[in-house]
């Protein structure tokens, strides 16, 4: 269903809180202060969206990113957390490696680059949103999805990571749990669902999941019950990045062996590595105004601002390196091996 169809239905349904908006790309670097606090560089680059308080090491009890932070990439203008993913390469025949930019999604086609967020109480294509959550609590933070995952059965483990090949810019089906094997002619738009049951006491834990859960049976879509371990229902947070591809869908560069080019920056060729990760930044209570309030894209108590404010957020890149947006590059940045 194309999103102009979501819009006009929701001017006449009554609904609780469903919210998309765009953020423009504050930094692409190689760092990650979740998963490798305090080293610089990280072993693989990012992209990363959101308030301009990210740092090399983000531990909570130093940093409070809505007191730190002086702006943000974000639509929502109290939303100072960050958002990122990996970022993408393409593999040109003669083995030689270009980062894919990214683009706005449809609304935000203005915005630099950066990607799409959504935060939801129901699935998607469902107008009530009736199902009450409670908002992630300050110091929260968490990922979902491996690098490490190189096979079908080990990113099943992580059920709602997917790609779509974009025939245009509505397309949001099929979706694939490997890159798509064919051309994009819109580009490949990246999924990333969060899981959505907390278990009501940590943060955080060691490996940044198990403190969230999916529901015990069925799922957040069809309104899975929460398991007793986990039993507080939080918001799905879901990412639609966006790599435009339009440079790269000239068959005649691709592998003379007919395998897809395009490559994750932690050297992933299957797209089986596909992860996020989420700090939580919104300013004291507005998250959960918001998801308090009947509304469902355009909500009253969610303060925004402009495209041209969201792309005037950036902080330098940390790292100096040639990530490959002007240069083709003999290697990826912190990847001389590609599996």
């Amino acid at each position: 269903m194309q999103w102009s169809s979501f819009v006009a239905f929701a001017l006449f349904a009554p609904t609780h809180a469903l919210i998309r908006f765009g953020c423009s790309q504050l930094v692409v670097d190689r760092l990650d202060p979740l998963v490798n606090p305090g080293q610089n560089p990280s072993p693989h680059l990012h992209q990363i969206i959101g308030g301009n308080a990210f740092n090399t090491s983000m531990f909570p009890e130093d940093l409070d990113p809505p007191k730190v932070a002086t702006c943000t990439t974000c639509q929502p203008s109290e939303d100072f957390s960050n958002y990122w993913t990996a970022s993408l390469y393409f593999r040109a025949r003669n083995g030689t490696y270009k980062r894919v930019p990214q683009k706005g999604n449809v609304g935000f086609e203005g915005q630099n680059g950066g990607m799409t967020v959504y935060y939801m109480q129901n699935q998607l294509a469902d107008y009530q949103q009736l199902s009450k959550v409670k908002a992630f609590q300050p110091g929260f933070r968490m990922l979902i999805g491996s690098p490490e995952a190189s096979t079908k059965e080990q990113a099943d483990k992580y059920p709602q990571l997917t790609y779509t090949c974009l025939q245009d810019m509505n397309t949001r089906f099929p979706e694939t749990k490997d890159f798509p094997k064919k051309p994009c002619p819109a580009g490949i738009m990246v999924n990333v669902r969060f899981p959505t049951c907390w278990d009501g006491v940590n943060l955080d834990s060691p490996d940044h999941i198990s403190h969230m859960s999916y529901p015990a049976s069925g799922t957040f879509e069809s309104q899975g019950p929460c398991p007793a371990s986990h039993p507080v229902r939080m918001p799905q947070v879901l990412y639609e990045v966006i790599f435009e591809t339009k440079a790269f869908n000239n068959q005649a560069d691709w592998p003379t062996d007919g395998k897809q080019p395009f490559v994750w920056s932690f050297g992933d060729t299957t797209g089986y590595g596909n992860h996020g990760d989420y700090v939580f930044g919104w300013k004291d209570d507005s998250l959960q105004k918001i998801m308090d309030e009947a509304c469902y894209v355009n909500c009253k108590s969610m303060k925004t601002q402009s495209i041209d404010a969201m792309n005037a957020c950036s902080i330098p890149r940390r790292v100096n390196e040639d990530i490959g947006d002007e240069n083709w590059l003999e290697a990826i940045p912190g990847q001389p091996m590609i599996r």
